[in-house]
């Protein structure tokens, strides 16, 4: 299998936001999706654009992504949180997600940023086994809040 990493451009958003649709059945929330092609385009590509992202490409097309964005700690400063790292179900376990993972650490170091930060879901034992080969801290202190506004 030919696979290529590479810095995800704005013709790619149908084919991402496609895999964090399939990411949101995976996880059991797939009403949940509700951000456009648009949104994505303008956010990544516009004049303010606010996130990174990576892609994971076969000869199929797009199979993996990895999507990131800068935030600020108030205690360590610039940070990057990782918001998500799709693969497509039949491409898993090939090491997909381990070089996108690899993109966005590189990134993060030429960034100089003190802490690279994401979230699992606590029932996610393969996301959790892939986080724990890399020796990821699991935060068991601090409790995810957030408001939709809609």
């Amino acid at each position: 299998m030919k696979l290529e990493i590479r810095k995800g451009v704005r013709e790619d958003i149908p084919e991402a936001l496609q895999l964090v649709k399939e990411l949101a059945i995976y996880e059991k929330a797939p009403k949940e999706v509700t951000v456009t092609v648009e949104e994505m385009e303008r956010d990544g590509f516009g004049n303010e654009a606010v996130f990174t992202f990576y892609v994971a490409e076969t000869e199929n097309g797009i199979v993996g992504m990895a999507l990131y964005y800068i935030k600020y700690s108030t205690w360590k400063g610039k940070c990057v949180f990782l918001e998500d790292i799709i693969v497509t179900e039949e491409y898993r376990k090939l090491g997909i997600g381990k070089k996108l993972f690899d993109e966005v650490l590189r990134d993060a170091k030429q960034l100089n940023v003190r802490r690279l930060e994401w979230q699992v879901l606590e029932w996610n034992e393969p996301a959790i086994k892939f986080y724990e080969k890399m020796n990821a801290h699991f935060d068991k202190e601090w409790i995810n809040c957030k408001m939709t506004f809609e």
